[in-house]
């Protein structure tokens, strides 16, 4: 059967959908994709699998994929990072049977993708690019999507996305934001790029990007005429919003514990939904937050769940205000909505007023211009200069890690093979080696089973093979 191709592939396989969920690390797990399912959304995306690792990890295959195969989680597609077209491939390849798509992540701004060499931070390597997406292309049988995040300047977005469907992209999600603006600098996503790539491209576009509602999405496609909307942060916090209802949030958290009976997940996962459901109320019943932090079973989240509805519903009983509790929420606090992050203020100012010079280097938290003392690092560095006061926080003194010649992690400084642990282990095994370095002791193992077999074949040639000299059982 030909592999279809653009918007035959997004009528037919994918059924036309417009309400799609984002693939979201720790988050977007077959339990919630199918509460998601439940309350309106058309497309599910799988957390980001790692393509190498995908590629040398049965165990990885099985737990991230291949258990959570199931019908009722259906247009499917599966997202890998990677950076290299032989991995892409090969993951692809072994995940086509489980999904109907496999998207390439092009839009993660965070460190850890820094670090790793994917997701936004190929955005500027446009032939390595093109070349993952041809030889992809021409060896999987499902259709190839990308998702993206945008450049400052609009006609090099547009140039980009028309690269990608040249290569073989067949759907494209633009997420309306650069790499730069993640966290305290989110901001707001540019539909108007949005908008410009959807008119320059041949195949179906999906938007990410301000979606806290269901008008959002149907003002978001009418104003760039995209063919579906995708949700993250909007739906983590009301997975109904594609149903354009705002439950209140026990209902949600008690479906959800019942998915997970059913499709059990990490526990971590569990507990990172309910946070994000119960974010608002955790404000202000702060005792629970800690409880919820520590419990360690199903049944104990399930019980932080119950007494935090009961809170609510004695509040309500009361007749009190949702709303007063916690500054600025259009619903009572118990009720699934978004959350909205603060505006990023200016770096030289505040209240509208200028502030101090001496106090501009504090909006910093990166330590890029530090010399490692506490006034300038994050609550999470101070604590860990408490514990360890000779720990240095400064990049610019930090070695300098030299890579692996094959994956690009960082090598092992005593590893005989100059690579990192993963790709050693390959190299030790095949060459029957040992790398102290790493631990690794295939040729020393190797040694002592030969060794062994002599002994215990000398011993039979000297009828020893059951019972040594002296009587004793042989060890």
């Amino acid at each position: 059967m030909p592999k279809l191709q653009g918007f035959e592939f997004w009528r037919t396989t994918l059924k036309g959908a417009r309400y799609v969920v984002a693939p979201m690390v720790d988050q977007s797990e077959l339990a919630w994709r199918l509460l998601s399912r439940r309350h309106g959304a058309e497309l599910c995306y799988t957390p980001m699998l790692h393509a190498q690792v995908f590629v040398r990890d049965p165990n990885y295959r099985r737990e991230n994929l291949y258990n959570e195969a199931c019908p009722e989680d259906r247009p499917l597609i599966a997202q890998f990072c990677a950076n290299d077209p032989e991995v892409f491939v090969k993951a692809a390849l072994l995940a086509q049977d489980y999904c109907d798509a496999i998207d390439l992540n092009l839009g993660c701004p965070q460190m850890i993708a820094k670090r790793g060499h994917y997701g936004a931070f190929l955005q500027e390597e446009w032939n390595l690019l093109e070349k993952m997406l041809t030889l992809a292309n021409e060896k999987i049988s499902v259709p190839l999507t990308c998702k993206i995040r945008v450049f400052s300047e609009m006609e090099k977005t547009v140039e980009y996305a028309k690269m990608l469907e040249k290569a073989g992209c067949q759907l494209l999600t633009v997420h309306g934001r650069t790499k730069e603006q993640k966290g305290a600098m989110t901001g707001i996503a540019s539909w108007e790029h949005i908008k410009a790539v959807r008119k320059a491209v041949n195949i179906p576009v999906f938007a990410n990007g301000n979606i806290q509602h269901l008008s959002d999405v149907q003002r978001c496609m009418d104003e760039t005429g995209v063919h579906g909307v995708m949700s993250a942060e909007g739906n983590l916090h009301n997975p109904a919003l594609f149903e354009g209802s705002s439950p209140p949030v026990w209902e949600m958290a008690e479906e959800y514990l019942e998915v997970v009976q059913q499709y059990p997940c990490s526990l971590s996962y569990v507990r990172a939904h309910l946070f994000k459901l119960w974010h608002h109320t955790l404000q202000i019943y702060q005792e629970l937050r800690e409880e919820l932090a520590k419990v360690k079973t199903l049944s104990g989240m399930a019980e932080v769940n119950r007494q935090l509805k009961q809170r609510c519903q004695e509040e309500m009983a009361k007749g009190g205000d949702g709303r007063k509790s916690v500054n600025g929420l259009p619903f009572p606090h118990w009720i699934c909505q978004p959350y909205v992050r603060p505006v990023p203020k200016e770096p030289g100012s505040e209240n509208g007023q200028p502030k101090p010079q001496m106090k501009v280097a504090c909006v910093k938290r990166a330590l890029e211009d530090s010399d490692g003392t506490t006034e300038f690092l994050s609550k999470n560095k101070q604590k860990k200069k408490a514990r360890n006061p000779h720990k240095n926080f400064n990049l610019e003194q930090k070695p300098k890690y030299i890579r692996c010649e094959q994956c690009g992690n960082p090598k092992g400084n005593k590893c005989v093979f100059s690579l990192c642990r993963g790709c050693c282990k390959k190299a030790a095994y095949k060459a029957t080696a040992d790398c102290p370095g790493h631990g690794l002791l295939f040729k020393t193992k190797q040694e002592r089973a030969l060794k062994l077999k002599s002994e215990e074949a000398h011993r039979a040639a000297n009828g020893e093979s059951a019972v040594q000299a002296g009587g004793e059982p042989v060890a």
